[in-house]
């Protein structure tokens, strides 16, 4: 994973514009939330789906670059007040405590647009008949069919009791739905079989679920400093999550049963698969 990250970190450095003028603050509050590192798990998810299909890593981490684009532009309208009204983000100051909220905002909508703008670059070597795939299922995965409508569901949860059938949706939506094209993404650059884009779907859609289990159990046993960012938000804002509902101890032992099922999902791939039933692994066995 550290390998891709730093070539995820590589092509983020070139594609985001500097500007030194007036448009200096907006340039270097984007830099601040795209560059100042995280997991890149989203793009190591697209890399390798598309390492199973000989994808060239040109194409591959252009793609896997305007994802990771989209993930921080989330989390940088999620820290706002009017959202989760976070001071922490990967253990440093998030970007409206540094820049202000209106150009945090402006930072937000600039990532999300250069998203969609260097995925369909003439340089990115890619089809275009394939770039309008997966402009569309980007779009999908990050709208209100996904992203933004988990994110949605998220803000009504403050007021409103959810049961399990309600928060699996919800995170269905806010984190899986981006798992999900980050492996559909591979599967389209490498034209795969209907079969391997099924078993790869299912792959995605447990492995994000437990990706989000582990979150909640973060939440509350984790260390602020480790994790860097606060803890024990979703119990303050009386938000049911997975672990507030199920228990600490059942709610690990979901996540371990859905890492199961999505290693599952990739037994006829053999060893072609190996990474991404690490990357499984890790997920369950984090500490941030």
């Amino acid at each position: 994973m550290v390998a891709v990250a730093k070539t995820v970190q590589k092509e983020l450095t070139v594609l985001i514009p500097v500007d030194q003028g007036a448009l200096s603050t907006l340039s270097d509050s984007m830099q601040y939330s795209a560059l100042g590192g995280g997991k890149r798990l989203r793009p190591f998810l697209l890399m390798e789906s598309a390492a199973m299909f000989n994808v060239p890593t040109r194409q591959s981490v252009r793609v896997a670059a305007a994802v990771e684009l989209i993930h921080c532009y989330s989390l940088v309208h999620d820290d706002l007040p009017a959202m989760d009204n976070d001071d922490l983000r990967r253990g440093e100051p998030t970007n409206h405590k540094i820049f202000g909220e209106a150009t945090a905002i402006l930072a937000g909508d600039g990532l999300l647009t250069l998203a969609f703008e260097i995925l369909n670059r003439p340089d990115t070597k890619i089809d275009s008949e394939i770039r309008s795939q997966l402009s569309h299922g980007l779009a999908q995965a990050a709208g209100m069919a996904g992203m933004i409508g988990g994110q949605a569901i998220d803000l009504h949860a403050e007021n409103h009791s959810l049961n399990l059938s309600e928060i699996t949706r919800l995170q269905q939506l806010k984190t899986g739905s981006l798992f999900g094209f980050c492996v559909e993404a591979g599967t389209i650059l490498g034209s795969a079989t209907s079969k391997d884009r099924a078993a790869l779907a299912g792959y995605a859609q447990a492995l994000g679920l437990a990706f989000q289990i582990t979150d909640d159990l973060l939440d509350v046993e984790g260390n602020q400093d480790k994790i860097g960012k606060s803890v024990r938000k979703d119990d303050d804002a009386g938000k049911a999550t997975f672990v507030s509902l199920l228990g600490v101890a059942e709610a690990r032992s979901k996540a371990q049963t859905l890492i199961e099922q999505s290693i599952a999902c990739l037994a006829h791939f053999n060893g072609r698969a190996e990474m991404l039933r690490d990357v499984a692994q890790f997920v369950v066995s984090r500490s941030h």
